[in-house]
């Protein structure tokens, strides 16, 4: 592919993200996925490029772009190299009009903007969530240790013993250690959330919303594979990949729950009051992770955030009728809004007699009301909020 020609299939891949965001249809990185499958002539140079670009746009949009072109003009804005491309050569772009305007450039949406700074987050704040993502691996105490481990680059140490920081776009998946089941591609702020729940071996855990079983299988490290573990979720599809992954990682004791939506203290009834920890890792807006999924900005509006809000109080609420006396709640979203975060800690406190905040010790995270807030710019992770609730004796 020329230059031109990747610019072109960029702004066509843009049009279906655009479309998708405002459909809450497909995202970027299926309709990337699936437009290299139907374009097998772009060889893996091309398909990078491609990607790239679709990417780099996203980020330099604020608001939803009307078209993949104007979002690409954007780009061309903040990037001078792109402009030449559209030189209206077979597949490449049109010649760029005299009177064409380019999408508003910006971090997110205005309105979005305003939520965050409501939130506490600053400019520098904000800008870090136009940064690339690096990669965080943790390594499965359960098969090897970091003395053992043998990988076949060098990695950054990072605050907790088992887990490593690697340059974005390392194929670990090739690795010998991944396919073996030593390592689990992780994010530090999704292990620094497992660690608030200070499992042990024995007890009885319940991840709520387990979906494919990534901090699943970091719990079940934690207790040693002794003990109970449930992995439950409503969503059939993602929560099928956690057995196969538990198998690789060698943690035979999770046992999958699906659960039907408002009904979910029916199928977990017997656990009721038995757990020593219930990890709810809610759903959410998912503004913590822009930086690995930056059309997410495009995705969601006030509404959503209300629903979001509604549900997270909904899986807290089912969440204190299955802990027993002495048992904790850690509640964890990945998003960077008070109303995900410390707003939600404090209705429930407010609404649940007997329950009480019980501050886990973290290494990282500045605090936000009753839990910790991870972010990109001061902690190098996703942005995270996490607190944890005790009922005790």
């Amino acid at each position: 592919m020329t230059p031109a020609a990747r610019v072109q299939a960029a702004i066509e891949i843009l049009d279906g993200v655009i479309e998708g965001a405002k459909s809450n249809g497909a995202p970027a990185d299926r309709i990337i996925a699936n437009w290299a499958k139907s374009n097998r002539y772009a060889g893996s140079k091309d398909r990078r490029a491609v990607r790239e670009l679709v990417y780099a746009a996203i980020r330099a949009c604020g608001p939803v772009p009307k078209t993949g072109r104007v979002a690409m003009l954007r780009l061309a804005e903040v990037d001078p190299a792109i402009a030449p491309l559209f030189d209206g050569s077979n597949y490449g772009p049109p010649a760029i009009g005299s009177r064409e305007k380019a999408a508003d450039g910006g971090i997110v949406p205005a309105w979005l903007g305003e939520r965050f700074a409501a939130s506490g987050l600053g400019e520098e704040e904000q800008s870090a969530l136009l940064d690339r993502a690096p990669l965080d691996i943790r390594i499965n105490t359960l098969k090897a240790s970091s003395e053992t481990i043998d990988l076949p680059v060098a990695a950054e140490p990072l605050p907790i013993a088992q887990a490593l920081r690697l340059p974005s776009g390392t194929q670990v998946e090739q690795w010998p250690a991944y396919r073996e089941g030593q390592i689990e591609v992780q994010d530090l702020g999704s292990q620094i959330a497992c660690l608030a729940a200070e499992v042990k071996p024995g007890q009885t855990v319940i991840d709520l919303c387990a979906g494919a079983g990534g901090k699943t299988l970091g719990l079940a490290a934690a207790m040693e594979n002794s003990g109970t573990l449930i992995a439950s979720d409503t969503d059939r599809g993602r929560l099928s990949k956690l057995p196969p992954r538990a198998e690789r990682a060698g943690a035979g004791m999770i046992e999958t729950v699906l659960l039907d939506a408002g009904k979910e203290l029916d199928a977990l009834a017997q656990y009721r009051r038995m757990a020593d920890c219930v990890f709810v890792d809610a759903p959410c807006s998912g503004t913590g992770t822009l930086r690995r999924k930056p059309e997410a900005k495009w995705r969601i509006d006030s509404r959503a955030l209300a629903r979001y809000a509604g549900v997270q109080d909904k899986l807290l609420d089912i969440a204190s009728e299955l802990v027993k006396p002495g048992g904790r709640i850690v509640f964890v979203t990945c998003s960077l809004l008070e109303e995900e975060g410390a707003d939600r800690i404090d209705a429930f406190l407010k609404r649940t007699p007997g329950w009480q905040a019980d501050p886990a010790p973290l290494p990282a995270g500045q605090s936000r009301g009753q839990g910790m807030r991870l972010t990109p710019f001061h902690d190098g992770t996703d942005g995270f909020f996490i607190a944890r609730v005790a009922l005790p004796c």
